[in-house]
């Protein structure tokens, strides 16, 4: 399915549910590597899309490639024209008979593609039990009903957007608006303020974003702002709270479970962390050799993925077979259950021995340049083994400003970054996230 947040693609979604295939989400914002990548991995042959999408956004070299490799492109617009009265009469009389599903709850239901952040995406295998159990999970701990409204800007083709977006409000009959850009911080918060939305998930530079240019009443009706996918700032929860008086509720997760894990509510919240670990789902807390804050979360339960794919072992699932997920991610859960994320396994650095957290880095420098789309990444060094280097959009920044900064922390010098790289546009993932993968391989070429 290679489309944007639409009616059309929900109803898209389920009525490959009906036909019992298996839809498998594009990521339409990726490049061309990573979308041949994709389709390669799982062995796409029919590719639903849109001429309208298409021409909008400029995607014909996406559409060509996919064609030379030998990809089936079915348009929508010519697909309905081929929808006659007598399959419209077929799927009326459909709606009237209750046939039993062929398909199990531990049968494939869609398959989402990781972000790529940290190289080629793998293809994630989510069943229908995995689904539903998050969605639960989500029901059990915040109050929402049918009477509520959600705007959903997120894009689908990323897990927050469909668990949320498209299985939460669609099965539990939430009128929900779907708009294709979360990118459009203008055009948003009005159509939000004309919806009477009460529920809005994204990440943190999109909220950013909304609540910068955003009228103090237009998120009025709003119950429940919820971010996940990046950490929230301190500037942005201050700004919502200020400028609207509503709290930002932040959580976690991942592809690989559905995806929350973990979520503030309005009962049961702690500033700067992920909340609590949703009901149904065990955790373990596995230590990491070199770490000394923090220890890898490792979690189980219904809503973990099915199995997954990865971009070297092409159309080979990978079961999971009930097994717990290792994370990846280094947190701390506290007495009262709140879970502090620390860092992300893979985005710690190996600087003269030490490893450092590039993640607590960052939010060192987003204190010194706050509202800056930046990031660290490591580079080999010969002598120390690597190398930390700051990438900012902000122009101003300087080696000296930052080094006297965080000096003034009291942080080891093993976290001072050695080099700045100013970037007027840094490389960001369609959920707003800065693009490490993309910032290591500019470096790597100059």
């Amino acid at each position: 399915v290679f489309l944007p947040n639409s009616l059309a693609t929900v109803i898209s979604f389920y009525a490959l549910q009906k036909a019992e295939k298996i839809p498998a989400m594009l990521n339409f914002s990726l490049g061309q590597a990573q979308l041949v990548s994709c389709i390669k991995t799982v062995g796409l042959k029919v590719i639903l899309t849109s001429h309208q999408f298409i021409e909008k956004g400029h995607f014909e070299e996406h559409i060509n490639t996919m064609q030379s490799m030998g990809v089936k492109i079915i348009f929508l617009e010519d697909f309905a024209k081929e929808i006659g009265w007598i399959v419209k009469l077929f799927g009326m009389c459909n709606c009237f008979v209750k046939r039993r599903a062929k398909n199990s709850a531990n049968s494939t239901a869609v398959i989402l593609f990781t972000s790529g952040s940290e190289g080629m995406p793998k293809a994630i295998f989510l069943s229908h039990e995995n689904l539903q159990a998050n969605r639960y999970q989500l029901s059990a701990i915040l109050p929402f009903n049918a009477q509520d409204i959600c705007f959903n800007a997120l894009p689908i083709f990323h897990s927050f957007g469909l668990t949320v977006g498209v299985i939460i409000t669609v099965l539990s009959g939430i009128k929900t608006f779907y708009y294709p850009n979360p990118l459009h911080y203008r055009i948003v918060p009005e159509l939000f303020y004309d919806t009477n939305a009460t529920i809005i998930c994204g990440t943190d530079s999109f909220m950013f974003g909304y609540g910068r240019v955003a009228h103090p009443y237009d998120f009025r009706a709003l119950k429940y702002a919820i971010v996940g996918g990046e950490r929230l700032k301190e500037t942005t929860a201050e700004l919502w709270l200020q400028k609207f008086g509503i709290r930002i509720l932040q959580g976690y997760g991942a592809t690989e479970t559905s995806p929350v894990i973990a979520l503030n509510t309005p009962m049961y919240y702690r500033k700067d962390t992920v909340g609590r670990i949703l009901p149904g789902i065990k955790v373990w807390l596995k230590k990491v050799k070199g770490v000394s804050e923090g220890s890898e979360l490792v979690v189980s339960g219904s809503n973990v993925m099915q199995g997954l794919m990865r971009p070297d072992k092409p159309l080979k699932l990978e079961l999971m077979h009930k097994k717990a997920y290792e994370t990846g991610d280094i947190v701390q859960i506290d007495s009262e259950g709140f879970v502090h994320i620390c860092g992300r396994l893979k985005r710690f650095a190996k600087v003269a021995g030490e490893m450092v957290s590039l993640s607590a880095v960052e939010q060192i420098l987003d204190q010194l340049y706050p509202n800056t789309v930046q990031g660290v990444v490591a580079i080999p060094h010969d002598r120390k083994g690597e190398d930390l280097v700051f990438i900012t959009a902000h122009q101003g920044a300087s080696i000296v400003k930052i080094r006297d900064f965080m000096r003034a922390q009291g942080v080891s010098e093993l976290w001072i970054p050695k080099q700045v790289k100013y970037m007027k546009n840094p490389p960001k993932l369609a959920t707003g996230k800065f693009d490490y993968q993309t910032a290591s391989h500019i470096l790597n070429q100059e």
